[in-house]
């Protein structure tokens, strides 16, 4: 299956977050995803090409208690495991390349459009704004497409 998903059928086991750099957005659905998900489950993140950590991140996990710890940016190519139950492309380069790369794997990748904060301007508070809503954004779909399922089978 691939598009814009729905909850899942089933718990993952193991998911990996794509974006273009591994800097912003994969690296921050990552860190909200190992905090959301059952403690056996292997997540993961990935870019298509290098990328620098980005501070803003830290400031706006820390907001809620999370952090990246040592993460530093990586490619898909610097990844330790190349098996994954689902792959979520955060970005449209992502999409792309997970669906090249899957076509002969038996993965779901699915697409979780999800805005660039660093085309934000403005103060300090409205940049850090922009990066507060993307990691609303993810959490909302992390909740409710990856962690619900699993809710309402244990209910």
């Amino acid at each position: 299956m691939t598009g814009i998903a729905a909850p899942l059928q089933k718990m993952p086991r193991s998911v990996l977050f794509m974006c273009g750099m591994n800097a912003i957005r994969s690296p921050m659905a990552e860190a909200l995803a190992r905090a959301a998900l059952p403690k056996g489950t292997y997540v993961a993140s990935a870019g298509v090409r290098h990328g620098e950590r980005d501070p803003f991140v830290d400031v706006v996990l820390e907001e809620i208690g999370l952090t990246l710890g040592r993460h530093q940016p990586r490619t898909l190519d610097e990844l330790e495991d190349d098996y994954f139950d689902i792959i979520v492309t955060l970005a449209p380069e992502a999409h792309h390349v997970a669906l090249e790369l899957t076509r002969s794997m038996a993965v779901d990748v699915v697409y979780w459009p999800t805005p660039d904060p660093t085309v934000a301007t403005g103060t300090r508070e409205q940049i850090v704004a922009a990066y507060r809503a993307v990691r609303d954004h993810l959490a909302a779909l992390i909740a409710s497409r990856l962690v619900a399922e699993e809710r309402r089978k244990g209910a």
